[in-house]
C-alpha cells in the first residue's frame, strides 16, 4: 500500500507541473512573437520613410531635370550653342520653307500578327 501512494503522489505533482511549464512556454513564445512583430513593424515604417525621402529628392530631381530640358530647347539657348560652336547655321529663308497640309482621314495601319506595317507592336 505504501508504495501505491507513493507512486500516487508521484503522478499527482507531473500534471500540474507539465501544464504550467507549458503555459510558461506559450507565453514566452507570445512574447516574443510580439517583440519580434513589433521590431518588423518598426523596420518597415523606416523603410518605407526612407522611401519616401527618396521618392520625394527624385521628383524634385526630375523636376529640375525637365526644367533644364525645356530651357535647352529654347530657340535663344540653341542659337547660342549654334555661335559657341560655330556652326554656320541660320535660319531658313522662308522661300525654302514648304508648308504642306495636314492629311485628312488616314486609314488605320494594319496589324498582322500583333505588329503594325510600320514594325511596331501593337499596343492593343
Amino acid at each position: 500500500m505504501s508504495g501505491s501512494s507513493r507512486k500516487s503522489r508521484r503522478e499527482s505533482w507531473f500534471w500540474p507541473v507539465a501544464v504550467v511549464a507549458l503555459l510558461c512556454l506559450g507565453f514566452g513564445a507570445l512574447g516574443l512573437g510580439y517583440v519580434w512583430q513589433k521590431n518588423q513593424v518598426d523596420r518597415l515604417g523606416r523603410e518605407i520613410r526612407l522611401r519616401e525621402q527618396r521618392l520625394a529628392e527624385l521628383r524634385l530631381q526630375n523636376e529640375r531635370l525637365r526644367r533644364q530640358l525645356a530651357t535647352l530647347y529654347t530657340p535663344r539657348f540653341l542659337e547660342q550653342r549654334v555661335r559657341e560652336l560655330n556652326l554656320g547655321l541660320v535660319p531658313a529663308h522662308p522661300s525654302q520653307v514648304w508648308r504642306l497640309p495636314e492629311p485628312q482621314g488616314w486609314p488605320e495601319p494594319r496589324t498582322v500578327a500583333g505588329r503594325t506595317e510600320a514594325g511596331r507592336a501593337d499596343p492593343g
